[in-house]
């Protein structure tokens, strides 16, 4: 972005916790919430058209994502893509925090990935405050259908994510993961 980020903003980037009620970043997630309607609603022969809202909502990488609607994410322009990345149906990138992915890294159905997370406080938690984590996941990797990457992981490059996985530690390059929670199965 070019322009002054609000406080809020500046502290929800920070891993800080916000205020998600600020008005700059209420109006963000409308925006965000708009152009996935777009995205969802177009259809297959609309390949320009769906381009375009693709490079909108996400301005890095959206050039070259490869993605099946339904996708759904908080902002879009927290989300940072190589080349050639995959994203099949269902997919959903909560970005209240930087989202690093590497070039030709395959989502499957429904696979999660989440930034954002709130005190585990019951008292702070009321006071409707949260923050998020940022997310790298590297370059070839392959995230199965279903699976959930937590706030703050990094997973390394080529490695894979079994489908159903709850990723909530890092994971290394080049090893083969699965399970709740995730855990290293074999190197590849």
């Amino acid at each position: 972005m070019t322009e002054a980020l609000s406080i809020e903003r500046e502290k929800m980037l920070a891993s800080e916790l916000y205020d998600p009620m600020d008005p700059e970043l209420t109006q963000a997630r409308r925006r965000a919430r708009l152009l996935c309607e777009s995205l969802n609603a177009s259809r297959d022969n609309e390949v320009k058209k769906r381009r375009q809202l693709l490079r909108e909502l996400i301005p890095d990488g959206g050039n070259t994502v490869w993605m099946q609607p339904p996708f759904y994410c908080d902002y879009g322009d927290n989300i940072h893509l190589g080349d050639k990345v995959f994203f099949n149906f269902n997919c959903v990138v909560l970005d209240v925090a930087e989202v690093h992915i590497g070039a030709r890294t395959l989502f499957g159905p429904a696979a999660q990935v989440y930034t954002a997370t709130h005190p585990l406080n019951a008292q702070e938690r009321a006071s409707g405050l949260e923050s998020g984590l940022p997310i790298h996941i590297g370059e070839d990797v392959w995230v199965g259908g279903g699976a959930i990457i937590c706030p703050g992981v990094t997973i390394g490059h080529r490695s894979v994510i079994g489908a159903g996985s709850v990723v909530t530690k890092d994971i290394p390059a080049d090893v083969f993961a699965a399970g709740n929670p995730c855990r290293v199965i074999r190197e590849l």
